[in-house]
């Protein structure tokens, strides 16, 4: 009888073992199946917190960015800049497949070379434009359009080679890529018309300064919104002068 049992418990053993192991596999499948679940139910409220991150960051960028731009000066100024560059370097590094932040970036660069001026800004507008290249990258469209318009108003200011990278045609063509997307805005009419003076185009020049005077407000942006106009009203007397001579 011990040697029958024996033999019936040896026999039972292998038949125990593929018994647990569908079980451990079976459950393997449904934690498996509640991760994914779990991932697609709960991806898009991940996606719009991410989302809402981005945009509070690129609001302060924006802020802070009119604020040094247009109320700081000398020292002051350049120091906020370089202050405002490492942040939105880091905002690149937090979100870097969020081409808004890139293209932030790239306006600080580019606005602190217009500050600093001479050689020494160059490599700013090099830097410059490689945030905005990376932007275009991702979405060119993103923000009405804005690394266009940014893009484009680098390639017209900075000087051609052997100096720069400078290219008018090219800053032409960006420049009116900016207006279809955004043929009412403030910035993409005024950087345009900033071009036009720039090549002597006077009375096309003030067709676009006097667009952009009308464009509508940013609500969101009102400091912006006033020393734009303030450009806008300087350059327009400078326009008029122009053409009465």
């Amino acid at each position: 009888m011990l040697l029958f049992a024996n033999a019936l418990s040896a026999k039972r053993l292998p038949v125990a073992l593929p018994a647990a192991t569908t079980l451990q596999r079976s459950s393997k499948q449904s934690r498996l199946i509640i991760a994914i679940v779990t991932t697609l139910l709960f991806a898009p409220f991940a996606l719009a917190n991410a989302n809402d991150n981005v945009e509070e960051t690129v609001k302060a960028l924006q802020k802070r960015w009119a604020e040094v731009n247009y109320q700081l000066r000398d020292k002051a100024q350049k120091q906020a800049f370089e202050a405002l560059i490492n942040q939105a370097e880091q905002a690149t590094v937090d979100y870097p497949q969020a081409a808004e932040t890139w293209i932030w970036s790239g306006i600080i660069k580019s606005s602190y070379a217009g500050a600093k001026g001479g050689l020494g800004a160059l490599s700013l507008a090099k830097a410059s434009r490689k945030d905005l290249d990376r932007a275009m990258d991702l979405n060119p469209n993103a923000l009405s359009g804005s690394a266009y318009t940014s893009l484009g108003t680098l390639y017209f200011k900075v000087p051609g080679w052997p100096l720069g990278f400078g290219d008018r045609e090219r800053a032409e063509e960006l420049l009116k890529k900016a207006l279809t997307l955004n043929p009412d805005g403030i910035d993409s009419n005024y950087f345009y018309a900033e071009f036009l003076r720039d090549q002597g185009k006077y009375e096309e020049a003030e067709r676009y300064l006097l667009k952009a005077e009308q464009a509508p407000p940013r609500p969101q942006r009102p400091l912006a919104d006033a020393g734009r106009r303030k450009e806008i009203s300087v350059a327009l007397h400078q326009v008029r002068e122009k053409l009465n001579n």
